[in-house]
Order: structure tokens, then sequence, then C-alpha cells
């Protein structure tokens, strides 16, 4: 099956990853390789505004104020655990620091500014939490032992288990600081997979020492699209590799034969979205197709300061295609399960851009903490799930400034995310999703001052922070915690599915032993097996991947942070 040339639907990072490792691993010339993609952001994105607005998903929605920056989501990293993707930016020159590497830039950057929470979790009338009292009983510590003690031969228990229903009887879990934590850290929801659940309770065991303060959490220098993506970006071009946006890829064109389980793709149908043009292209058979079976950017839109980001209920881009394909072979997953359940995986995020540091700075006073380290979480004051406990409102990343290097001096940009967007804010009497730039800025302010330790409040600067906004841009993703929902292995097609000649699957909705979703590390893996598999590089070679849940010494410090 070894080939001479790729095809590769989507240019997010995991099909850049196989790009790097087919040329530098494989010594393929990247003339030999070809992307078809909407944008090259992928979901590691950070820009202007402006230049946002132009894109495939927002272009029927512009923007009457256009100022400022943008972030759809943003996503920590862990050297400990993200060892493929640490292994690609070694292999890549920075974007913006001369004389490194994008490896050496981030460990640079990380070394002089890491990471210590002291704000973790907040709570009106109590300030700021001792999270690292995790508040878990003697049946939260079993089931959870359960799942750190099950072996990957047993996964499958899990199969269409959601953790809401893995917990079914112990309703209590969703009350402690362990639940806020994990699910505002890595963004699940009473409905994900616990099949998920597993692997990261796995892969991130070493976490429960140290959730409440993120100490394990690495961070770029700028933000991903500038540290991450434009240095994969500036390579591929340099070694010769064509990018070409603006492609909406619609259809497959495969061989028939006579056993119908063979895949082999033979032809590829786009849409030119500048121009609304159809275009079709042959794949010869010495063509691998890599294809980035799901986003979780994909049907994202914008709004503005005075405007709600519209709904859009496209089933997405790449799903889409996932979906045609997986029609003609039984073995390609169920797209279903990812894309048509928005009520499990949308969110509403939010970025604020101000023309000065007072926000910042009042921020700073209230957490106690530079920025750079925050990921504050806010618990309601009433309860507000369908259990009737409290839970977390909504989360804020303080980012360590600039977070664009294109940000003037004055200026701050911060993030946040509402992860479940149909609640109604306790100082806006909307739902999240409906409301404008403004209106989440001030449900921000509202969440602030009821943390508020004086002797003074925010409130009392209310007028003066309005007046420091330049833009906040609200964003709402009906995908964003898709790869978290609740599914069985079978779900998602393996990278090479069985019986494929020429064919691919790359990013967060496939099926990788032991690897956990929506991190980087996965994305980066599934690219690097599809690049090995088509050059013919023995998969011995692949990055190794540690394995915390068998070291005795992480699990014996868990099993004393889970009793703390």
């Amino acid at each position: 099956m070894v080939k001479s040339k790729a095809i590769m639907i989507g240019a997010g990072l995991a099909n850049m990853a196989a790009a790097v490792y087919l040329i530098q691993e494989g010594h393929w010339k990247g003339s030999q390789i070809t992307f078809y993609s909407l944008d090259d952001h992928g979901a590691n994105d950070g820009t202007t505004t402006a230049s946002m607005t132009d894109e495939y998903w927002n272009k029927s929605y512009p923007l009457r104020n256009q100022q400022g920056y943008i972030a759809r989501g943003g996503r920590m990293l862990n050297y400990r655990t993200y060892v493929d993707l640490m292994d690609l930016l070694a292999r890549i020159p920075s974007a913006t620091e001369q004389g490194m590497t994008a490896a050496e830039d981030t460990r640079d950057f990380d070394a002089q500014h890491p990471t210590f929470d002291k704000a973790r979790l907040l709570e009106g009338g109590k300030g700021i939490l001792n999270a690292g009292k995790l508040g878990l009983n003697t049946k939260d510590r079993y089931l959870l032992t359960k799942l750190v003690t099950m072996p990957d031969s047993k996964e499958e228990e899990l199969d269409n288990i959601s953790i809401a229903e893995y917990f079914k009887d112990d309703p209590h879990i969703f009350r402690t600081n362990f639940w806020f934590m994990w699910e505002t850290t890595f963004a699940f929801r009473t409905q994900s997979s616990a099949q998920e659940l597993r692997r990261y309770m796995h892969q991130m065991i070493y976490e429960f020492t140290q959730i409440e303060h993120l100490v394990g959490v690495n961070r770029t220098r700028y933000n991903q699209y500038e540290s991450i993506m434009l240095p994969l970006i500036n390579y591929l071009k340099e070694q010769g590799c064509e990018i070409i946006l603006n492609r909406r890829v619609t259809d497959w064109t495969f061989k028939e034969t006579a056993m119908q389980d063979e895949i082999t793709v033979t032809g590829l149908k786009m849409e030119n979205t500048l121009t609304g043009e159809e275009e079709e292209i042959t794949v010869d058979e010495q063509t691998a197709v890599f294809f980035t079976n799901g986003s979780i950017t994909d049907s994202a839109t914008l709004g503005d300061y005075t405007t709600p980001a519209v709904e859009n209920h496209d089933y997405g881009a790449a799903s889409s295609l996932w979906k045609k394909a997986a029609s003609h072979f039984y073995n390609l997953g169920n797209p279903d399960k990812f894309f048509a359940d928005r009520n499990a995986s949308e969110w509403v995020s939010f970025t604020l851009t101000t023309k000065n540091h007072l926000l910042l700075n009042e921020i700073t006073r209230i957490t106690t903490q530079l920025p750079g380290n925050a990921l504050n979480s806010f618990i309601s004051l009433n309860p507000i799930t369908p259990l009737g406990h409290k839970d977390v409102t909504m989360s804020i990343v303080v980012h360590h400034q600039p977070h664009f290097t294109t940000q003037k001096p004055n200026e701050t940009v911060i993030w946040g995310y509402f992860l479940y967007p149909r609640r109604r804010g306790e100082f806006v009497e909307k739902q999240y999703v409906k409301m404008n730039g403004k209106e989440m800025l001030l449900e921000l302010l509202g969440q602030l001052s009821k943390v508020d330790p004086g002797p003074t409040n925010i409130m009392d600067k209310k007028e003066e922070l309005l007046d420091s906004v330049i833009n906040c841009i609200p964003v709402y993703m009906p995908y964003a915690s898709a790869l978290f929902n609740n599914r069985a292995k079978s779900d998602r097609p393996e990278v090479i599915p069985k019986h494929s000649t020429n064919l691919a699957f790359t990013g967060e909705f496939v099926e990788q032993p032991f690897q956990m979703v929506f991190t980087e590390q996965s994305a980066v893996r599934s690219g690097e097996i599809a690049a090995f598999h088509f050059a013919g590089i023995p998969m011995e070679r692949l990055v190794k991947t540690p394995r915390y849940d068998k070291d005795p010494l992480t699990l014996a410090k868990a099993a004393r942070k889970m009793f703390s």
C-alpha cells in the first residue's frame, strides 16, 4: 500500500502533521502533497476579527464591528502526555522566535511563565475555593477507581454508556470540586461518553495531584494559530506543498469491486466556495487520501458586541463527507453519534478585546494571580442542573499578554466559554446562546462581582470597564464537544480502515488505541500513523506513548489525592 503522492482533505493539525512525517520520515518531496480545505486554521485558531469574517462559515453573517481579535476555542498542552505533538513541533522552525524550533519556543516560554492557578474555582459568598479538597465520598472513589483499573481489553463494556448513566446511582459526584474542575478543564458534560472519561482517567491520572493548580499545563507563547499552525504552514509551503483553500469537498467516487468492502478512492468532487463552481479531481493508484472526518469548529458562527451569533444548522463540511463515505462501507463508523445531537455537543464562547488593562487588573486583584495562569470557573448561586445541583456557569482564560503578535501594548485579550449554552445567565436574564458580546461581558462582570473580596467591588467601575471594550465576539460552536459524545468504539473509523487501499482517516473522530480526544496529541498521532502506513515506515518507529496508568508511584499519588 506504499504510495508516492497524497491528497489531504482538510488543512488542520492532523493532516499537516501527516505531511511533515511524509517529508521527514518518508523522504517525500513537498510537491507530492496537496491540501484541499475551507481554511488553514483548524481547531487551533486565533486571528483578527476582520480576517475571520470572510471565511466560509461567516461570510453570510457580516459583522458591523470587525475590530479586535477572535479565538473560537483554546486548548491546553501537557508535555508529559502530548509526546507526538512535541515531536512534531521539534521538527519545524518557530514562526516568531528566530533560531528556535516551535517546540523550543513553547518550552522556553513555558519555563519563564509556569502555570500555577490560585483561583481555579470561585463561588459567591465564598470567593476562591480550596479546590484541592476534591470532595469525593466512598462511592465516588469506588466508581472512579473502577475506571482507572479497567483494562483496555474491557473498554467495550462502556459502549454507549454516558457519564450520567455510569454514575446514575451516585449523583453526589456531580456536586464535587473534582467534577467542577474535570468538566471545565477537559470539557466533559454529563451526556459525554463514559468510555472517553475512562481514557482520560488513564492518560491524565497524574492530574489528580495537581488539577486545582493546573501545574501540569503548558502554554504556547502566543495563540495556537501563530505558535502551532503557522510554523507548520510556513514549513510545508517552503517544502513545496500546495495548500488550496476555499474548497469544500462534497463527494467521493469509489472503485467498484466484486468484494464491496474494498475501499479505494478514485475521485473527489468539491465546491470552490469563492466562485460556487463545482470541481472534480481524479485520484490515481499512486495517491493516498488523508481525510480529517470531523471538525469541532465546523458550522461555527460569529456575533459582535451588539449582535448574537446566529445558530448555523449545517451538519458540517467534514462530517457530511464522512457520512457519505460511511453510507458506502460498513466499517467507517457512525457520524450521527457525534453530529446529530447538538444538545450534547454545542458551546458558546467569546473573545474580549479591550483598549487598556483595567479589566485585566481587576481580574488579577480578584483572583490574586497574574495573567497566563488562569482557568477560572464560576459556580452558580443556585441549583441549575436537571438533578437540582449547582454547577459551573462560565469559565474564563486570562492569557499572558500579548496573546497575538499584532496586539498593541495597551490591548488585552481574554477568552471565555459557556459549556451549557441553553442555560440562562445569572446577571443577564437570557440564554447564553442568545447573548450578544456586551451581554456576555455583563454576565462576566456579574460573576466577578459576586466573588470580589473588596474592599471596593468591580461593579463600581462598570461604566469605565464598558468604555474600555474594543469588541467582544460571541461564537456559537454546535460541535465543540462532539468528540466527547456518547458512543461505542465502532462508531469511529480506524486510521486505516480494514480493506482500505488508499484512504486514511485523521483527527479527533478516529479510533486509536488508548488515545484520548480533544488533544493535539491524538490529532498528531493519527496523521503520524497514516503517514507511516502509506510511506511504508514500520509502526515500531512511532513515538512511544507513556502509560502513567501503569506506573505504581503515579497511582499511589492519585489514590492519596482521592482521599484528601
